[in-house]
């Protein structure tokens, strides 16, 4: 165990990811996320001067410039840390091939600026990884972003300084910079997971993780490939890996629901018809259950005849990625509407794959968007090819690693190429890895030993001026995140704004304020099937995890107004002093 800066105190352990490269192999190694990356950025910046800031911002994704900006106007003083060498979160580091969002692009940006909205340009329905990047790389150039961010440097612990009334950050670089707030900007999807096997470091061939992967192309041309996990990453991976690899192994534990993106290139026309009002459309989709803007039926599954329900079914997967879920009201709600869902689901599925048992193995066993929602291009398609093969590892796993590749239910594979596409440690990962103590000592990781606690998704008792953005007890994953990303800054930066025309130097919610709400965000989960399986929303895929659903799945509006309402009592549920 290392130690934590300055403090001596142990951290939690940090990811390191090692990637061998075969001799004569054109195959970067790619640095741990959590490492500082070795790789040269125009972005990359030196030591900032100066160690005491009115606000200290850790995540410079989507959420941390957000926040940045707004701080920055308002006259604050701020510092943003990130451990990449360069914009983009998330978005930095998933650079495997096929990244994309699942959300449409034109909503999943920033709505802050009606300039940017006009002058920016995207390419497709669902944007890819690089245009994402590109993005955010464009929105920190024209608001001169940079000059306040420090790359290439990790938060490794924030001790609460009662007698000082402010923050103490300290960095991998020795640096201790002090704070009146600190704000985790840090993402619901960016701490990867990774699991561990016998003999993994033996491996001779190239090792990677899709949540890490290296800026340079991998070449994956003739070499035998095995992918561990059926997530996103693996669904939109697979089939372009498989387009160019002699053989694609993908090892399954347990199968995902996957439905066809509909992926396409924006017209010229529909782009231009959302710009003309696009203060409209957003505004429309503000309004909606999730701020994300998409055709919703307010019916049962049970309101049409067989016929109707296998017609608007049939609609909604032309429709394709996650707006299938609005095709009925109840899909999420009802055992029976879940079911019949499945049963459409399992007839387009059939309908792809040549072989019956193939079906089988790729049926998953609990309800349909219970996990989130995978949507894909040609991912069961993938499934016809002659140089493709399922290898189900549900009971007895993977076994071992060996030296010529893996070991499973009983079979040895031979691979030139091991893709870990493992996932994440969700929604609170990227906050408890790093050593934060608030009032009395008490540990980040104590407070939430039993899952997330928190007043309205944003505050927690007892660690004072603290602020965890866009994650645990509020919608962000179950929201467009950019669209949080913004509700959320906003509020931050009016409640500074309150504070400091106030004279009050520190906030903290009460025990009784986030009791409260993490009841209400309990209910909101109890109420629909999405707590009925194992996933990351209940953080099941992460051993030794405390199971409790994460997000607020109360709905959009209602959340806003919880916000309004705490803003507009004089932040009734905060202890202002």
């Amino acid at each position: 165990m290392h130690s934590c800066g300055l403090s001596g105190r142990a951290c939690p352990p940090i990811l390191r990811l090692n990637v061998k490269q075969p001799p004569g192999a054109k195959v970067p190694a790619t640095a741990a996320r959590f490492q500082a990356a070795q790789m040269t950025d125009p972005q990359k910046s030196e030591i900032l001067p100066g160690d005491r800031f009115d606000a200290v911002v850790v995540g410079a994704g989507f959420t941390g410039l957000y926040m940045l900006h707004v701080l920055r106007q308002k006259g604050f003083t701020v510092r943003v840390i990130d451990g990449a060498s360069g914009v983009g979160g998330t978005w930095y580091w998933n650079r495997y091939p096929g990244a994309r969002c699942d959300i449409e692009s034109m909503q999943y940006s920033y709505q802050f600026s009606e300039e940017l909205q006009q002058e920016w340009e995207w390419k497709e329905r669902y944007a890819a990884q690089p245009d994402i990047l590109a993005y955010i790389e464009h929105v920190a150039e024209r608001f001169d972003l940079t000059r306040d961010i420090q790359f290439d440097t990790r938060v490794e612990a924030a001790t609460w300084d009662e007698d000082a009334g402010e923050w103490a950050v300290e960095t991998d670089r020795g640096q201790t910079l002090r704070a009146q707030y600190f704000i985790m900007g840090v993402g619901c999807l960016s701490a990867p997971v990774k699991p561990t096997f016998e003999g993994e470091d033996t491996f001779a061939g190239e090792t990677y993780q899709t949540s890490v992967w290296p800026r340079e192309p991998v070449d994956f041309k003739g070499k035998r490939v095995g992918i561990i996990g059926v997530g996103s990453s693996a669904i939109q991976a697979g089939p372009l890996i498989a387009e160019e690899a002699a053989h694609v192994y993908i090892y399954q534990r347990t199968p995902n629901y996957v439905v066809p993106s509909q992926n396409r290139p924006l017209s010229p026309e529909e782009v231009a018809d959302i710009k003309s009002d696009y203060k409209g459309f957003r505004a429309k989709a503000y309004a909606g259950l999730t701020a994300f803007l998409f055709q919703r039926h307010d019916q049962s599954v049970f309101d049409l005849d067989p016929d109707e329900r296998r017609a608007r079914f049939d609609e909604y997967w032309e429709i394709g990625g996650l707006p299938f879920l609005g095709a009925f009201n109840d899909i999420l709600f009802d055992d029976d509407a879940n079911r019949e869902c499945i049963a459409y689901w399992r007839s387009r599925v059939a309908e792809i794959v040549d072989d019956p048992a193939l079906v089988e193995l790729l049926t998953p066993d609990e309800e349909f968007g219970c996990k989130r929602l995978c949507s894909g291009t040609g991912y069961y398609e993938m499934f016809n090819r002659d140089n493709v093969t399922l290898v189900d590892v549900r009971g007895a796993g993977i076994e071992r690693i060996t030296e010529t590749g893996l070991t499973a239910a009983g079979v040895d594979y031979d691979l030139d190429m091991i893709i870990y596409a493992t996932g994440f440690d969700a929604m609170t990962g990227s906050v408890t890895r790093i050593a934060i103590t608030g009032r009395d000592g008490r540990t980040i990781q104590q407070k939430w030993a039993e899952g997330p606690k928190t007043f309205i998704g944003l505050t927690i008792s007892g660690f004072p001026n603290m602020f965890n953005m866009v994650s645990a007890g509020s919608p962000s994953v179950l929201a467009t995140m950019v669209t949080c990303a913004e509700q959320h800054g906003d509020w931050v930066g009016e409640l500074l704004d309150h504070m400091r025309a106030t004279g009050k130097r520190v906030f903290d919610p009460t025990p009784e304020a986030e009791a409260e709400w993490t009841a209400e965000v309990k209910r909101a989960g109890d109420a629909s099937l999405r707590t009925k399986c194992d996933s990351w929303y209940v953080g099941s895929n992460v051993e030794g995890k405390p199971r409790a659903f994460a997000p607020y799945i109360g709905g959009w509006p209602p959340y806003v107004q919880k916000c309004d309402d705490v803003a507009a009592s004089g932040y009734k549920g905060l202890e202002l002093k």
